[in-house]
């Protein structure tokens, strides 16, 4: 920056600005998203060795994820979508 200020030191500024009760509530929710995220990558984990699991016992894994992808979806969306593919199939000549 021309006035030899930088952006560090404005967040500092601004960091040193907040309360003591509102630095603690960031630190609050700093350690809660870094909790969730660890959660998000042990889940995450586990879905795929349910997945290899599925394929070592023969099951088709896109096949899964369809079915688990067709289950999350209402009744109107499903149809909606039917409704998407089966214009476009029919629109290229494959149906």
């Amino acid at each position: 920056m021309a006035d030899g200020s930088n952006a560090f030191d404005t967040n500092v500024t601004a960091a040193q600005s907040l309360t003591p009760t509102s630095q603690e509530k960031l630190k609050q929710f700093v350690a809660r998203i870094e909790k969730l995220e660890e959660e998000k990558k042990a889940l995450s984990t586990d879905l795929k060795e349910v997945y290899a699991e599925a394929k070592t016992l023969g099951f088709d894994t896109k096949a899964l994820r369809g079915t688990i992808k067709f289950r999350k979806q209402d009744k109107q969306e499903r149809e909606e979508q039917e409704a998407i593919l089966e214009l476009y199939l029919a629109a290229l000549g494959d149906i």
